[in-house]
């Protein structure tokens, strides 16, 4: 009798449990409030990964800058080829002197003269110049493969950040699933408490877990804010970017596809490649540097008054041959210069195929780990969340103290949060090797 007479006041609490007040007097913990929701006032705009893949391309201060590189490779080019153009120049000179210049009764030098002429310089053989503006041209080209190879880089960051965002708003379901679990336990505790079964032990014990659980929580929602902001500053926004819940990354490539693409797509290594290119041909023009040119000048005149030796108009020309015989050694200095370019060059290309090759090992290694750690993270998870069960229904039956319950309790939400970050290094992982593969962007 007096078992059940137990058993009918624990039912009966459990049924007024949520106006149940505290042996202390004070109501139990409330649930904070959240931050607002897509959707809400105040929300933040939520966006796919594709959408913060275009955004970036055209506002991503590193890839508007290795664009604006690009237009000023071509301006240069325009200013090497003006040295290999003719050019056209016109000059006036007004002199007055004091009084005429006189000899023999006859005015030899004005004393108002008016003079001007037209000089056309045509380079007609100039070997150097030429190079230089090929020169140039092979630096735009590198220009472009290097923007593409920043354009990489920042879509890779975006898309770690995106993946981050996932990865938080993951740890903060774990925390308030936590929390509510935490929360139904002191509820209950608390109603056999006041009914009289319990002890205040157990009470105290599972508020501090509620709190626990809840600065956990707070915790998680500033790591997302901060990603979000993180986010949104890689894509160009003007404030924090939300993510959708999911995304679809990219079936991985079979290996041997990976590492042939590896060294013959991915854009740093095409970039580089593009820079030993053109330190090669710098190399190889340096013979320019010995040849002679030949340099053409016409100059159509005006002379009023005319002189003895300079007709009122006419015109002149010159051919101008120029041979470089002894210059100081600028030209060998400028040889074992560029010689050494290039082999640094050579050494930077060799380097980064050594390392695309070993990127996809590494990450071939990596997904192959990581969905394994997957797997078992969530079978963990699984296994916690059975053991928090089993653990609620033996202290509800009396067989246990409530410390079983809260160690239960920790272990589920560790091993839930394992999972989630498990998750996100899967993820991650994905990227890494679509990105080395040269499959991602």
């Amino acid at each position: 009798m007096r078992k059940t007479s137990a058993i009918a006041g624990l039912v009966t609490a459990l049924i007024f449990a949520p106006w149940a007040a505290r042996a202390d007097g004070e109501p139990p913990p409330a649930r904070p409030e959240s931050p607002p929701r897509e959707g809400a006032p105040g929300g933040v705009e939520r966006i796919t990964l594709a959408q913060a893949i275009q955004r970036a391309q055209s506002r991503n201060v590193s890839i508007v800058v290795a664009v604006e590189e690009i237009k000023r490779a071509e301006a240069l080019v325009r200013e090497a080829r003006a040295s290999s153009l003719p050019t056209l120049t016109g000059n006036a000179i007004y002199t007055r002197l004091d009084a005429d210049r006189e000899f023999g009764g006859r005015v030899v030098s004005a004393k108002d003269q008016l003079s001007a002429n037209l000089n056309l310089t045509v380079p007609i053989v100039v070997p150097q110049r030429w190079a230089q503006w090929s020169h140039a041209k092979a630096n735009v080209t590198t220009a472009r493969a290097g923007a593409e190879d920043v354009r990489r880089q920042a879509v890779i960051g975006v898309a770690r950040a995106y993946l981050a965002v996932i990865s938080q708003k993951r740890v903060i379901d774990v925390g308030e699933r936590s929390l509510q679990t935490a929360k139904a336990h002191y509820t209950y505790a608390h109603t056999r408490f006041a009914g009289g079964i319990g002890n205040r032990v157990d009470a105290v014990r599972a508020e501090q877990e509620v709190a626990t659980d809840q600065a956990q929580v707070e915790s998680g929602y500033a790591g997302l804010a901060r990603a979000r902001e993180a986010l949104g500053v890689l894509v160009g926004d003007q404030g924090p970017l939300d993510t959708e819940d999911d995304i679809a990354l990219g079936e991985s490539p079979a290996f041997d596809s990976a590492m042939r693409d590896a060294t013959g797509t991915r854009r740093d290594v095409l970039a580089s490649r593009a820079r030993l290119e053109a330190a090669e041909q710098l190399k190889n023009d340096s013979y320019t540097d010995y040849l002679p040119f030949l340099i053409g000048n016409a100059q159509p005149f005006y002379q009023n008054p005319p002189t003895l030796v300079q007709p009122l108009t006419g015109w002149q020309a010159q051919l101008l041959l120029t041979i470089p015989i002894y210059d100081g050694g600028l030209r060998y200095g400028l040889s074992a210069e560029r010689e050494a370019f290039s082999n640094e060059a050579r050494s930077q290309y060799d380097a980064l195929l050594r390392q695309a090759r070993s990127d996809v090992r590494l990450a071939f290694e990596t997904v192959k780990r990581a969905e394994a750690a997957l797997a078992a993270a969530s079978n963990a998870a699984r296994l916690a969340k059975s053991a928090l069960e089993l653990a609620t229904v033996a202290y509800q039956a009396g067989a246990t103290t409530n410390i079983e319950v809260i160690d239960a309790e920790r272990r589920a939400r560790d091993a839930e949060t394992a999972a989630a970050v498990a998750e996100d290094n899967a993820r991650q992982a994905r990227v890494d090797l679509l990105a080395a593969s040269g499959r991602f962007p």
